[in-house]
């Protein structure tokens, strides 16, 4: 298999006409993906000689030279047609943020601008600057069972209400358990999953943390022990599914508190790995302090029930990111946990309301007493538990589902 455009839900809403003259900045991890896909849209449309790396010398030295170098590459164009052009890396250019407002007001009736990065174009969106109303940022995650399987992103639309959406979910689907396995051993990342090679893979993400680290992170912050960082990413993979304690990290590391949680925001900007908060809604039992985490890159948890656990709020993670990129209703993902310490593992918000419970397990066992409990607090949503075991589709009080993850998710 080869990565295609049409196998990443993204494209089909990225490069949607509804969003305008707006410029396209596309965010997500390292190495996911992000730059072939600005590639094959240029291929596309015929546009393959305006793709810009800022990384190269020659592509900054030329900007320094000659400022107007668009409007000269442009010059010969055809007229009457708007161009795809994209500008890679450029946020790690000085001034970056004044470079492409003066691209986009003086090219915007001629050019769509793709603009690709990491964590200085999700900084942007949290600070406000002089391209307010001038981009639009998307996320372009690791590779989901869908993808894999080259299915529409219709396929993981959800409908209007919940049971529907299950039941769209699990009717007329294989249990797609190889795929599923391929993807749990090699990660979402395009390289070493569709390389499917286990030394190879080895070799990648033992290197891939160390990488954003030492070059990513390393330019976003003013850390000076790098190797602190290191330390901390090797005490995390135990902490995957559990709420998020950083006193316990701060005693392990021997460092205060603001700087081990000062350390996890940049690993976060960084895109090594998300945050859930917990829900919570007064009068209540329901707690709302620690967080939880999950790594981009599952490949780094060895427990198998966390690394499945990992993998499920990836795919969690991705729905409900495609869902706000292509439709009008807002969606969240957050986590259950009571004050006497149940928790169902994630809940899908629907306009800030509860849509779905869902709770990981390996293998197919009965379903919690607290699970029915959590559903009767959040308005007697449904209730899914994915299972790592195949064949698996069980459904109890109508609204009450056991099901493969294999199913669920293809």
């Amino acid at each position: 298999m080869e990565i295609n455009i049409k196998n990443r839900h993204a494209a089909d809403i990225i490069f949607s006409e509804n969003f305008g003259r707006q410029m396209r900045f596309i965010a997500g991890p390292r190495q996911c993906g992000k730059t072939t896909l600005a590639k094959q849209i240029l291929t596309l449309t015929k546009n393959e000689n305006f793709y810009y790396n800022w990384d190269r010398k020659d592509i900054r030295d030329r900007y320094r030279q000659e400022p107007s170098f668009l409007s000269v590459d442009i010059l010969d164009a055809p007229i009457g047609v708007k161009h795809w052009v994209c500008l890679d890396e450029i946020h790690k250019y000085p001034n970056w943020k004044n470079i492409l407002k003066d691209f986009f007001d003086t090219h915007e009736n001629r050019i769509n601008f793709i603009v690709t990065g990491s964590a200085r174009l999700d900084l942007l969106r949290k600070s406000g600057d002089s391209l307010a109303g001038r981009y639009f940022l998307f996320n372009l995650n690791p590779f989901i069972l869908t993808e894999l399987l080259d299915k529409p992103v219709d396929s993981i639309l959800p409908e209007d209400n919940s049971i529907d959406y299950i039941e769209k979910m699990i009717t007329n689907k294989r249990f797609e358990q190889d795929s599923l396995d391929l993807i749990l051993k090699f990660s979402g990342f395009p390289e070493p999953l569709l390389r499917q090679n286990s030394l190879f893979a080895k070799k990648w993400h033992d290197s891939y943390i160390e990488r954003i680290v030492k070059e990513d992170i390393r330019d976003l912050s003013q850390i000076r022990h790098i190797e602190k960082v290191m330390d901390l990413i090797f005490l995390l993979p135990d902490k995957i599914g559990s709420p998020f304690s950083i006193n316990s990290l701060r005693k392990d590391l021997e460092l205060n508190f603001n700087t081990v949680k000062n350390y996890i925001n940049y690993l976060i900007l960084g895109y090594v790995m998300f945050a859930l908060s917990p829900f919570h809604k007064k009068d209540t039992r329901l707690n709302k302090k620690e967080k939880k985490i999950y790594f981009y890159d599952w490949a780094v948890i060895k427990d198998k029930a966390k690394r499945f656990e990992n993998f499920v709020a990836m795919e969690l993670k991705t729905r409900v990111d495609t869902w706000n990129d292509r439709l009008e209703d807002d969606y969240d993902l957050m986590y259950v946990r009571t004050k006497d310490g149940k928790e169902s593992d994630f809940l899908i918000l629907k306009n800030k309301e509860p849509f779905c419970l869902f709770e990981v397990k390996l293998s197919s066992s009965s379903i919690s007493k607290h699970h029915y409990l959590h559903s009767r607090l959040l308005g007697d949503i449904p209730f899914v538990q994915l299972v790592k075991e195949p064949k698996i589709l069980k459904i109890t009080n109508k609204s009450f589902y056991i099901v493969s993850a294999s199913r669920f998710f293809s």
